[in-house]
């Protein structure tokens, strides 16, 4: 009797045993999939389009659609995935018809259990422009990018050359003439109006008395560069964020010109404010050169960047000079923002956001020369354009900056500058 019962809870354990070893092997075979279909407009299916997916516990993957447009992930932990779309890799002539939800969210609840299906709507969308063209469009667009990037560029490489500051603060000059066209803007003015005020205010405040009021007391006390360079960032912060208490932190338009229809010329498309904004950039750069090679004042700046001692010992009114770069400077760079302002909107942290490519010019010009700061400008900015053939929009600085590191690994001084000052 107690052998028949001793067999019988042997026989139950074991199958007790079997039961939970088949249940656990099937719970750790069980998967849930997050799946879709890429469909175009008239419900064909769409092949090689990439998606890629993260969730709970640091999950991550990437696929194609497939030639009948279905794709999938098979996940094994429940919780909250991701799924996003990569639209370059849409067919021509295909959109989502939803281009600010390039993600979409699916929660797992349980595993085994059926999850909804991913949908990314499509419609009509503009077809792509063979390569050539859409680089002959980026050198449009670099050049814009790189007289932008000149103008401020010009400024500060001058104020460096004669006075040896190198200006933190400098992109806030970008920001100031584009707010304060804006403000004026704002206040019923047209823009072209308020850009011509805004300038004056720039020479005004950003130029003359910037340089009475703050920099030349310091040059008189002796204070050494570095402390000069030091001030000059804390400087860039204090403005920065009296730009944001007054304006606030979102980016505004100009009331006028804020969209036209771009004009085909060829290959290229360009806006009429875009047009003009870049003649009268090109124009200001021109008229700074003529000034430089030229005039009385011109030539006395630049004997300054040379040597101020020698300078001043020749009876040059060194002050003066320095005072009336300032003004130039400031005016240039008040010119960029109102640019920037026209083709892509003003907020508080323009300036700042493109000081590091202005440094980059100059740089990459050579410290102190003005002609040195155009050409490294125009190299920068269509770099950064170009260079979105090859890599991602979102890394385009990264290329510029790149180029910049290996040539003053070849030329330290910068492609026009010099060696060695001479006195």
């Amino acid at each position: 009797m107690r052998k028949l019962a001793r067999a019988c809870v042997a026989g139950l354990l074991l199958a007790l045993t079997s039961t939970f070893s088949i249940g656990s092997a099937q719970a750790a075979e069980e998967v849930s999939v997050i799946s879709g279909v890429m469909q175009g407009p008239m419900g064909e299916p769409m092949a090689g389009v990439e998606l890629s997916a993260t969730g709970p516990d640091g999950f991550t993957a990437d696929l194609t659609s497939a030639v009948d447009g279905s794709w999938s992930f098979e996940i094994s932990i429940a919780g909250e995935y991701f799924v996003t779309i990569d639209p370059t890799t849409l067919p021509s002539g295909v959109a989502l018809t939803e281009p600010d939800k390039l993600t979409k969210q699916v929660i797992v609840f349980m595993i085994g259990s059926p999850t909804p299906t991913v949908k990314f709507l499509t419609g009509d969308g503009p077809e792509r422009d063979p390569m050539w063209q859409t680089a002959m469009q980026l050198t449009l667009d670099g050049i814009i990018l790189g007289i932008t990037i000149s103008l401020a560029a010009v400024g500060l490489s001058l104020i460096f050359g004669t006075t040896g500051l190198t200006n933190f603060a400098h992109g806030e000059l970008i920001t100031l003439g584009g707010l304060t066209t804006f403000f004026f803007n704002k206040m019923g003015l047209h823009v072209v109006l308020a850009a011509i005020i805004s300038l004056a205010i720039c020479a005004l405040i950003g130029g003359y008395a910037q340089d009475k009021l703050l920099w030349k007391p310091l040059r008189r006390r002796g204070t050494g560069l570095i402390a000069m360079l030091v001030v000059s960032i804390g400087f860039g912060l204090l403005v920065r964020y009296v730009f944001l208490y007054i304006f606030g932190g979102d980016k505004e338009q100009f009331l006028q010109y804020a969209g036209q229809a771009g004009w085909q010329f060829g290959p290229f498309s360009l806006t009429p404010k875009a047009l003009v904004g870049l003649s009268i950039g090109v124009l200001l750069i021109g008229l700074t050169t003529a000034w430089l090679l030229k005039s009385k004042l011109g030539k006395a700046s630049r004997a300054v960047a040379d040597n101020p001692a020698l300078a001043a010992a020749s009876g040059i009114d060194v002050e003066r000079v320095i005072n009336v770069v300032w003004i130039l400077g400031a005016v240039l760079a008040g010119y960029a923002g109102v640019m920037m302002g026209l083709n892509q909107g003003v907020q508080f942290i323009m300036g700042s956001d493109t000081l590091l490519l202005i440094f980059a010019a100059v740089t990459l010009g050579g410290l102190g020369t003005a002609f040195g700061a155009i050409v490294g400008s125009m190299i920068v900015g269509l770099f950064i354009q170009l260079s979105t053939l090859i890599i991602p929009t979102e890394l385009k600085y990264v290329g510029a900056l790149a180029v910049l590191i290996i040539i003053l690994l070849v030329r330290p001084q910068g492609i026009m500058g010099r060696k060695e000052r001479i006195g």
